[in-house]
């Protein structure tokens, strides 16, 4: 067990409720605090009495939405206007082209949603970061309130329940957990990669077949060229008009 959290573990059990809502919101914010095995720890300590499952999960709830928040407005009020700088600034469109900056939103205007819900549970330490990138690439609230809300009920209720029905076990079903979210993201990023490979070798395929399309063709238009030129020549040099 970490120090950070045995710390958090003393804090939550010499304040109770208010040293969770305190530690998930600031987790949820993006501060790097392992949420997960402390909501898990809420659940065993649940199970022997000492919390009211019904109180963590509200508890744990109100709070992962509330630090969720947070971070979007950040990334709303200040994330936007450093992207608007960048693409109005000529030093950083030379790095960053403003025409990068338009397909960004628009890719998260249209992908955005599930990246928010997966990110409330399966890939929780993302969570920080795509809430910034929410709020950034204006992506509308009202709609990362919907998957926010919906992934983080189960970003509340699976820790808490894993916790309050294993009990002492709780420790070995955190590492699970945490094993299977790596392998879960890395199997994604693999998808994603040879995604990306075979679009790009079709995209590759279908250009060399439109170059050799239009090669064909200016072949053909010069041999038409030709042919008529060598016509004109032997009409010029007879003084009669080609026989058909």
């Amino acid at each position: 067990m970490s120090n950070l959290l045995s710390l958090l573990l003393t804090f939550l059990q010499n304040y109770g409720y208010l040293a969770l809502w305190i530690a998930v919101f600031v987790a949820a914010v993006g501060i790097p605090i392992p949420v997960t095995l402390l909501l898990l720890a809420a659940g065993a300590f649940a199970a022997l009495g000492d919390f009211n499952i019904v109180l963590l999960f509200i508890i744990s709830f109100s709070a992962l939405v509330c630090g969720d928040n947070t971070g979007y407005l950040v990334g709303r009020i200040w994330g936007s206007k450093v992207l608007d700088w960048i693409e109005r600034s000529k030093r950083w469109n030379r790095l960053i082209p403003p025409r990068r900056i338009v397909q960004s939103r628009q890719y998260f205007q249209r992908r955005g949603g599930w990246a928010i819900f997966l990110s409330r549970f399966l890939f929780s330490a993302l969570g920080g970061v795509v809430n910034l990138l929410s709020g950034s690439e204006l992506y509308p609230y009202r709609y990362f309130l919907l998957f926010d809300t919906s992934g983080e009920a189960l970003g509340a209720i699976i820790p808490l329940m894993l916790g309050y029905i294993f009990g002492a076990s709780w420790e070995a079903i955190g590492d699970v957990l945490g094993y299977s979210s790596f392998l879960i993201l890395s199997l994604l990023v693999v998808i994603l990669l040879v995604t990306r490979v075979i679009r790009n070798v079709r995209n590759l395929k279908q250009v060399n077949i439109t170059n050799i399309s239009q090669i064909e063709e200016n072949q053909s238009n010069l041999a038409g060229v030709s042919t008529v030129a060598t016509a004109e020549t032997s009409t010029k040099s007879t003084g009669n008009l080609p026989l058909l």
